[in-house]
């Protein structure tokens, strides 16, 4: 099946506003380096790492934290194309349109403070999250490239309602690696916001807090979603939608 994957990188770009309530202060946490006192008996603080470090940290932090997008992303178009295999049936396909376009609708209304209903999904991720979470005690304090990329691909599979809304359009995609690249599309939306987030810390998460913002992106996000299933329903010509929107 084959889809636009610019609507889905554009909604990682405005619903990453979420990620700075939901996750800027871990990969500000984990973009720190542990100290420890002269006899190097024990980590006793924590302070910024030099610049070039911090920057290498965040980036690895990310690369991880996409990668297990993209995991569940391959998960869920192979789940889709199954169940499409086992059917054949096109209202699955269309049905599956409309999920994904509702999804957005809700997932708009939650930036913006409107409705929280969205929020519930992430109960039924707290089962995956409760045998992820012990993994990253073993993983070692993050001051390494490649423990940071580790817990990046942990932080990943933290229950978020965002992340949930875009695995549907994953899911519909039609294939492992379609739905690789929806997942890698949404991560790469989200990269801009979680970089500055590692790198600039509680100054731009009060930003992101502004009721201005969060309903700015929130109604981008929810235009989207409509916009999708007015022309799912038919009542917008084809032409060039397909470009920024989910539809049959």
């Amino acid at each position: 099946m084959s889809l636009s994957l610019f609507p889905v990188f554009v909604v990682g770009l405005l619903g990453s506003v979420h990620c700075g309530a939901m996750c800027g202060g871990i990969v500000g946490a984990l973009s720190l380096t542990p100290t420890r006192t002269r006899a190097g008996a024990a980590v006793i603080a924590l302070r910024p790492a030099v610049a070039d470090r911090a920057s290498l940290h965040v980036a690895a932090y990310n690369a991880g934290r996409i990668a297990s997008y993209m995991t569940a992303g391959a998960l869920a178009g192979g789940v889709g194309q199954g169940a499409a295999a086992l059917t054949a049936l096109p209202q699955l396909q269309a049905g599956a349109y409309w999920l994904a376009n509702a999804m957005l609708v809700a997932l708009g209304l939650h930036l913006m403070n409107a409705w929280s209903g969205i929020a519930h999904i992430e109960r039924a991720g707290q089962l995956v999250w409760r045998r992820v979470r012990p993994q990253l005690a073993r993983i070692g304090p993050p001051d390494t490239p490649g423990r940071m990329f580790a817990a990046g691909a942990l932080w990943g599979w933290l229950p978020c309602a965002m992340v949930y809304s875009v695995l549907v359009t994953a899911m519909l995609s039609g294939s492992v690696v379609s739905g690789a690249l929806t997942m890698l599309a949404f991560g790469l939306g989200t990269l801009p916001m979680m970089l500055a987030l590692g790198l600039l810390g509680a100054r731009l998460r009060g930003w992101l807090r502004l009721p201005a913002v969060r309903i700015g992106c929130g109604a981008l996000v929810l235009g989207f979603g409509v916009t999708g299933l007015l022309r799912a329903a038919g009542g917008l010509p084809p032409s060039w939608l397909h470009l920024v929107c989910l539809a049959p």
